[in-house]
Order: structure tokens, then C-alpha cells, then sequence
């Protein structure tokens, strides 16, 4: 297939290229500085330029600014909201005005969609949220509604924390040298919901192949731990100490608004459809998953 992927550069887009490209795919890159690439994004205008002479099958939407990358402000905040809403209406959009529009649309999503969840589970019939993140995700869902409307068949894809030891969430939680790791965040007690890089993937490949397949998709595996857990599990991966546990108060003095929104959020977050994808996760709990992610790692 011709496949054109936004975000390709991230963790998941150079990794899932990877995979495509040796499955045999074609795989083209939204470019946002060379106006003559054949797939160019022009930022300023919120316009999209394909070209006509590629007739692509399938795209995959995972472009967004990283949440975790600045302490927000009102400005950042914006930045986080409107790289994933225009872009991702920009391009539907030219999709939905193509010649020739693709079968399929994978967008990506966040489990944030569903805000801070401690106790009761959530799936994917279960509403939104009412937090700045649920909210960045209704509004990133809501841009794909020109490709659905045109015919395309979508998937928003609400990933969980994506474990890989090259980058994302396990690349901030070990110390440079990998010395030590961090430890529990506040009590430890709020819930994490993840899955492995390498599953992640493999879902992805599933839901392209899998054309009755549309609507969302909590990316996730069906082990959730709480963050103590979480923090135990790496210190045994690893094999070194932890950091002294941080508390909650600190933990909001480093980080503002995104420690309550993001660090210390509770994502207690399960899915009922992955079985109709037919994936067969590789890394079911949390251990084997750290145990891949380091072992490949070292290779």
C-alpha cells in the first residue's frame, strides 16, 4: 500500500515506518518546510498539498506537540491543542476533497479522552472527561468528522502510555547512565494504563488490514497498575535503585498544571473492543514489558 504518515519522526511514527517499510508498504512523510515534497503541510494558512500523481491507500495520523515537553502556560497549552486540531482537520479536509481519498484513516487519540478515572474502569462507550487533556481529545477526535463524513473509514486510536526504553515516558523515568530510575509519584496510588511499543505497532498493522474495523480504540494493555506498582516494577527491569519517592506538593511546585492533569492523573483505563482487531498482545503485563523494552534495547 501507499501510506502517508503524519508525525513520522516521534517514537511510534519512526518505529511503525520501520515496520511498514519492511512489510513491503510504501511509505511517504508530511513535510512541513519543503514545498515541493509531494505531501506539504503549510502551517500558516492551515492548508494541506498532495500530490496528484500518488494515489494513497491508507494514512496515519500521530502528529501533536508533546505534552511533557514544557510547563504549560496559556500559550503552551494552546500549542498542545491546536498542532493536533488543525493539523488533523487540515488534513481530513484535503482528504475529503481528494480525487481519489484513501480507504483508511488511523488518527491518533490519548485515554485522556476519558479524564481522571481512580477506581471505576473506563472503556471505549464510556464519555469524555471534563480536564483540559479530555478536553484536547474530544476536539482532536471531532477534526476527522470531513474524513468519516467523505466515506473514509476512521480509527482514533486513544493510546495509552506507549513503553519503549528510546523515548516517551520510560526515557524520563531513568536517570541519565541509568543509575536509578524515578520512584512513586505522591501516594503512588493513581492508576496507569500502558502497552508496549512493539504491541502497539502490531495494533496499528491490525487495523489497517482489518477494513470493517472503524471508530475508537483504547490502545492499551489489560493489566493496569498504580503508579507505586509501576515504579517497582522498573526498579526490577532495571536492576538499580530509586529515587526517593516524590511528593505530591513537589511534584505540582516542578510541573504546575500538568502534575495534577498528566503525572498524577489516574488513567484506569481498559478495552473492550481490541479483540475484534485479532491482535494477540505480545506483553500482557507490565513486567514482560519492561523486560522487552530494556533487553531490545541493549541489542
Amino acid at each position: 500500500m501507499n501510506i502517508m504518515i503524519t508525525g513520522s519522526n516521534g517514537m511510534i511514527g519512526s518505529a511503525l515506518s520501520k515496520r511498514l517499510a519492511l512489510s513491503g508498504h510504501k511509505i511517504f512523510r508530511l513535510n512541513r518546510f519543503d514545498r515541493s515534497a509531494p505531501f506539504y503541510y503549510d502551517m500558516r494558512a492551515g492548508r494541506m498539498h498532495f500530490s496528484p500523481d500518488i494515489t494513497l491507500d491508507a494514512v496515519i495520523n500521530l502528529a501533536g506537540a508533546n505534552i511533557s515537553e514544557k510547563r504549560w502556560n496559556p500559550k503552551r497549552k494552546e500549542e498542545i491543542l491546536e498542532s493536533r486540531r488543525m493539523l488533523t482537520h487540515a488534513l481530513c479536509k484535503t482528504l475529503s476533497e481528494s480525487q481519489a481519498p484513501p480507504q483508511t484513516l488511523l488518527s491518533a487519540s490519548a485515554i485522556g479522552y476519558y479524564g481522571n478515572q481512580l477506581n471505576q474502569p473506563v472503556d471505549e462507550q464510556s464519555p469524555p472527561g471534563d480536564d483540559f487533556l479530555a478536553k484536547v481529545s474530544v476536539l482532536w477526535e471531532e477534526a476527522t468528522e470531513a474524513a468519516t463524513t467523505a466515506g473514509i473509514r476512521t480509527v482514533l486510536l486513544r493510546f495509552g502510555l506507549v513503553l519503549d526504553a528510546t523515548g516517551g515516558v520510560l526515557k524520563n523515568l531513568v536517570m541519565p547512565g541509568g543509575l536509578a530510575v524515578v520512584g512513586r509519584l505522591g501516594q503512588g496510588e493513581h492508576k496507569m494504563s500502558w502497552i508496549s511499543l512493539t504491541d502497539a505497532i502490531e495494533v496499528m498493522l491490525a487495523c489497517l488490514q482489518n477494513t470493517s474495523f472503524s471508530g475508537p480504540l483504547n490502545v492499551v494493555a489489560p493489566e493496569v497498575v498504580s503508579n507505586k506498582e509501576f515504579a517497582q516494577a522498573l526498579i526490577k527491569a532495571k536492576g538499580r535503585p530509586a529515587l526517593p519517592p516524590i511528593p505530591a506538593a513537589i511534584v505540582k511546585l516542578m510541573f504546575g498544571e500538568m502534575a495534577d492533569a498528566a503525572l498524577l492523573a489516574s488513567s484506569n483505563v481498559r478495552s473492550t473492543r481490541l479483540v475484534e482487531t485479532g491482535v494477540k498482545l505480545s506483553c500482557k503485563n507490565l513486567d514482560s514489558a519492561l523486560s522487552n523494552c530494556f533487553a531490545s534495547s541493549t541489542q
